[in-house]
């Protein structure tokens, strides 16, 4: 078999494609996207109109929030950022089942006594939470199963203050499915006729380091973000996965097979907007990332994060560039030429010209669009963005 690469022009919008993708999402383009967190959950809302094939690789990585909680109770990996993708690519019109989608989207009160929401998550369990109650058979009886296996593995000392009812019937459904996260994920993508395909960058139950610049060591999403705790002091010199949270234990991990036959039918792929290190180089960490991505002749494209990022800190637009690209060499070889591995950035009109100059400099194409609206400063417009990506398809 031969391989023959085609090249283009592209009108940066093209109307005419994002008209055909609009008539017919279902046909739409391939558009994989390498992210974790809520950064891209209202591009992932916009993108449904445009195609309902959008692959997300998400980082299962995480140690803070709701998701630490359930993390210590089952010694899995983080399920939170799954559950906020799923729900944001959910098919939002009376197919989709609504009823599944609220109780998905459903937190128990925070201010609630413990014995109050033990005694809400037994009516759920038992179906006659109104909740539950509103959604047909046989899916009704799916989800109780979840959440049964849940409560029965659930240790006292669980906290349901704040809890996500989506978390906690992932929680389960990876306890009940011999401790994997495909099955349920699966599971609940029919559930809520998910508009695309969600996958964990990994299975593996890992955690994220970094070796600083100042020679302190840092175990732990949760300490890098500059959410939960202040942003380390000093830049991050290394990044790294470790085998838990406490003692310094290097790991490695393996790139799936089936997400890497994902990449292979990817049309574009995207390195997203969100927490530079712990959302978007974290899914680039397991062994095989790098090949698989430098193996494609699809356009890659870096969309940066508008904003401060503490995980960054002085950190210039190039800087990320070069630092994207050295992760991304670890895995695909340190001589694979930049052209496989990224071929544009796309920006917003405001980013200064200096910096893209130096960034054409390293042979990559830069696109200055205008990406930010009135409505969604200091953010990214979905729309715009998302008639970009597909543009380029």
């Amino acid at each position: 078999m031969s391989e023959v690469t085609i090249t283009r022009a592209v009108r940066m919008p093209d109307p005419f494609r994002i008209e055909r993708f609009l008539s017919n999402p279902k046909l739409g383009p391939r558009l994989l996207f390498f992210s974790g967190g809520s950064a891209l959950n209202s591009v992932s809302q916009s993108l449904k109109r445009y195609t309902h094939n959008s692959i997300h690789l998400v980082t299962p990585f995480d140690s803070g929030g709701s998701s630490q909680g359930l993390r210590v109770a089952f010694d899995m990996p983080a399920i939170g950022d799954l559950r906020s993708r799923l729900m944001a690519l959910a098919d939002e019109t009376v197919l989709g089942h609504p009823d599944i989608f609220r109780l998905f989207t459903h937190r128990f009160a925070k201010s609630a006594q413990p014995a109050d929401l033990g005694a809400e998550l037994d009516s759920m369990i038992a179906g006659a939470h109104p909740l539950m109650d509103a959604i047909e058979q046989p899916m009704r009886t799916l989800i109780q199963n979840q959440l049964g296996t849940f409560r029965s593995a659930r240790p006292e000392s669980f906290d349901l203050r704040g809890a996500s009812i989506g978390n906690l019937i992932l929680a389960g459904g990876y306890l009940n499915q011999n401790q994997q996260l495909e099955p349920i994920i699966f599971l609940v993508s029919k559930l809520v006729g998910v508009q695309g395909t969600v996958r964990a960058v990994t299975d593996d139950n890992l955690h994220l380091g970094a070796d600083l610049e100042s020679g302190e060591t840092v175990i732990g999403q949760h300490l890098l973000t500059g959410k939960e705790y202040p942003p380390p002091a000093s830049p991050i010199r290394d990044f790294f996965l470790n085998r838990g949270l406490e003692g310094l234990e290097p790991a490695t991990s393996e790139f799936p097979e089936r997400n890497h036959n994902l990449l292979q039918s990817a049309d574009l792929i995207c390195y997203a907007p969100g927490s530079f290190y712990t959302s978007l180089i974290a899914n680039l960490l397991p062994a095989g990332v790098g090949r698989s991505i430098g193996a494609r002749t699809v356009p890659k494209v870096y969309v940066p994060s508008l904003g401060a990022d503490p995980e960054t800190g002085a950190m210039s637009l190039p800087d990320k560039v070069d630092t994207l690209l050295t992760y991304l060499r670890r895995d695909a070889g340190a001589d694979c030429p930049v052209g496989r591995l990224l071929n544009l950035v796309i920006v917003d009109a405001g980013v200064p010209d200096d910096e893209l100059t130096e960034i054409g400099a390293r042979g990559i194409t830069v696109l200055k669009l205008d990406l930010v609206s009135k409505k969604s400063a200091p953010y990214y417009d979905p729309v715009p963005l998302c008639e970009a990506l597909v543009s380029l398809t």
